[in-house]
């Protein structure tokens, strides 16, 4: 059960929230509390999951973002704080991840890696600039930046990936020491292979090697990131910042 009580009041903006961890993401804090602004590239099936949570009860509106692009990224800002009055936290899920591998980095395509890591690097930068003047502004901002444990132990055939998921581990650490005077808390947090949408693609092998290389010998559900998220927004995390937290059954250790 999600404490309704934990994001009470909280204003919070996540990216990719029209499907997969980002939808979920979205889900889980708006029903502990907070106002959740759902960003996504997929207008009509962002437009839609938001109604549908509203349908719920839930305080949700949703928004169009292109992290390909520095005008959408401030337009969808502008209309975040517009809608909730501000931001206190914001969860980077947004990524290029769908059939970015299957080759060796000897074969890999110099212009898919390109929009990889345009997307996935310099969109989260961008996202994130744009919403610290606002971050600035709350008494304790969170900020997640969703990573990925292959970059970890270092997943193969999957080159721009890995690199850009890396690339976020290190920024979250420079923006940590950036953000701290500010009281804003940035944290990544990584998950392991997850049954979402964009992992439908993934070989059956690999989802084996996970299965089988978990201390927790199951498949990862979105649920399963839930909780962790929840607490890198809250108060509880609030002397946390420039961490990574693997969430993977084990198949990782810090």
């Amino acid at each position: 059960m999600v404490n309704v009580a934990l994001l009470q009041g909280k204003k919070v903006l996540v990216t990719g929230a029209a499907r997969g961890l980002g939808r979920d993401f979205a889900q889980a804090i708006a029903e502990a509390g907070a106002q959740v602004v759902m960003a996504d590239i997929l207008t009509d099936l962002v437009q839609t999951e938001a109604a549908t949570l509203q349908a719920q009860g839930l305080n949700v509106e949703a928004v169009t973002i292109d992290l390909a692009n520095a005008d959408s990224i401030e337009l969808a800002v502008q209309h975040t704080v517009e809608y909730l009055g501000g931001i206190d936290g914001l969860v980077n899920c947004a990524a290029l991840a769908t059939n970015v591998g299957g080759k060796s980095m000897m074969d890999y395509d110099a212009d898919l890696w390109d929009r990889v890591m345009n997307i996935n690097v310099k969109g989260t930068w961008l996202v994130t600039k744009a919403c610290v003047p606002y971050l600035k502004q709350s008494e304790a901002a969170k900020v997640i930046n969703v990573a990925s444990d292959t970059a970890l132990w270092g997943a193969p055939n999957l080159m721009a990936y890995v690199a850009s998921k890396g690339a976020l581990l290190a920024m979250t650490r420079s923006m940590a020491r950036e953000l701290g005077p500010f009281n804003i808390c940035i944290n990544t947090l990584s998950p392991g292979l997850t049954l979402v949408e964009a992992t439908e693609y993934v070989p059956q092998e690999r989802h084996d090697l996970y299965l089988n290389g978990r201390a927790i010998q199951r498949q990862q559900l979105p649920q399963d990131l839930n909780g962790t998220a929840l607490y890198l927004l809250s108060e509880l995390s609030s002397f946390v910042t420039g961490q990574n937290i693997p969430v993977n059954g084990g198949f990782v250790f810090n």
